[in-house]
């Protein structure tokens, strides 16, 4: 019985990493985070932010979600509420770009999911 044990144990730890290989990986050219509960991918076009919400790659709805974005640029902080942006997005309009190297945190809430806090830095 022992034999079987460490092969089998090997075999379930490999099979968790597999699951994982796309975890994180940008699918829209932004940068992602996790939230424990779902994983962020942000995207910047201009002054508009997009934040795509996935569950292990699997899109997550967002129609009734909300939430808030704060950008940290030196000594200049914006707030602005997070809105449904498709099927699995939400969004929200700064005044200007982020400059590189802005911090931005992201609190999102979805209905059936729970809240999530993700941190990004703006590249």
């Amino acid at each position: 019985m022992k034999k079987f044990v460490l092969p089998l144990l090997f075999s379930f730890l490999a099979g968790q990493a597999w699951a994982h290989e796309g975890h994180l990986k940008p699918m829209y050219g932004g940068v992602t985070a996790d939230a424990e509960i779902f994983q962020v991918e942000l995207v910047w076009k201009g002054a508009q932010a997009t934040l795509h919400v996935t569950e292990h790659g699997a899109p997550v709805e967002t129609a009734n979600a909300k939430g808030k974005l704060t950008v940290l640029s030196g000594k200049d902080k914006e707030e602005v509420a997070l809105t449904p942006n498709g099927y699995q997005s939400v969004g929200a309009k700064l005044k200007a770009k982020p400059a590189k190297g802005a911090k931005a945190v992201a609190v999102i809430e979805v209905p059936g999911k729970g809240a999530g806090t993700v941190r990004f830095t703006v590249k």
